[in-house]
């Protein structure tokens, strides 16, 4: 089989997945490609990938592929396309994320091909307590790279979809539980805030808005991505939590990418 194009689609708060996905794709030196960035709004109508090798990576929370990225993603509806699942996590587990994208991409019409986990800086991630911190670097992108060559050689090993073998990837099924997590959001730092409204534009989720001058973060729409902690140009965001010291003390020993294929 050959594809000459191909299709990203991404849900990447703080880029990692995003990072990952395009230097699959650089491996796969593909003639052309498009790409869907789910990050930030849910697509308006339904979007049908039809006869496209197709990437799709998201980021890891607890174990399990954000509610938000799940959702985004139903909108996508494959059509004779092979798809490549790829999840990031923060060094600890990916848990059963990896299984559960794969399962929601062959439910949406998509036949798997590849599959690979890769590592990013965690959410939780800081100056004080750093897990992972800086990834993907190079080193990552270099595999991201040779993973990409790889599943491209493997999709023109095979005459058809119909004639690719099933595609075993890590998890379980049920699922890991997705735990209710206490509502809770960054703290912002008014000494340092100038209100340049950054944080708004890049939040996935709009938990954040300026109202009577002061920056305003909802803890019910908050989805702990900490994208705004993250790029906050003055610093004067900070999500404290205790998670982070438990991170750092655990997962500080680097993790290598799990591929399939």
């Amino acid at each position: 089989m050959n594809y000459k194009h191909v299709h990203v689609i991404y849900f990447s708060p703080t880029h990692s997945s995003a990072k990952i996905a395009h230097a699959i794709v650089e491996g796969m030196g593909a003639v052309s490609y498009s790409e869907s960035d789910l990050t930030y709004e849910m697509p308006e109508s339904e979007e049908a990938v039809e006869k496209e090798l197709t990437i799709v990576a998201v980021p890891v929370y607890g174990g399990r592929v954000p509610d938000t990225a799940v959702k985004r993603l139903q909108k996508f509806v494959g059509k004779e396309s092979p798809v490549v699942p790829v999840v990031v996590y923060g060094n600890r587990d990916y848990e059963d994320a990896l299984l559960e994208l794969s399962d929601l991409l062959v439910q949406q019409g998509f036949t798997l091909l590849a599959a690979a986990a890769f590592v990013g800086e965690h959410s939780f991630s800081c100056s004080q307590y750093p897990v992972a911190a800086g990834r993907p670097d190079q080193k990552d992108h270099d595999d991201a790279f040779l993973f990409g060559q790889h599943v491209l050689e493997k999709l023109e090993a095979y005459p058809s979809l119909e004639a690719l073998p099933p595609l075993k990837v890590k998890g379980n099924r049920p699922y890991k539980e997705k735990k209710a997590a206490a509502p809770s959001a960054p703290l912002v730092d008014a000494s340092r805030c100038n209100l340049c409204g950054h944080c708004v534009d890049i939040c996935p989720v709009g938990a954040i808005s300026i109202q009577n001058g002061e920056m305003i973060s909802d803890p019910v729409l908050c989805i702990k991505c900490c994208a705004c902690v993250k790029e906050c140009p003055e610093e004067a965001r900070t999500f404290p939590n205790p998670f982070a010291e438990y991170l750092y003390k655990n997962f500080s020993a680097r993790k290598a990418p799990e591929l399939f294929l």
